[in-house]
């Protein structure tokens, strides 16, 4: 078994673009809960 370093090399704008894209998942589902944080309040009389 060897080692290909171009094999690599050639992976890491693959493996580049999937850590971005869940990157901009995440921030964007971030963003989206506060904005309905800020639309909707919670109650503060429930109890």
């Amino acid at each position: 078994m060897t080692f290909n370093i171009q094999a690599l090399l050639d992976s890491l704008p693959v493996m580049g673009y999937g850590m971005l894209g869940i990157f901009m998942v995440i921030v964007t589902m971030a963003v989206l809960i506060k904005l309905l944080n800020a639309v909707f309040p919670e109650d503060k009389k429930k109890m």
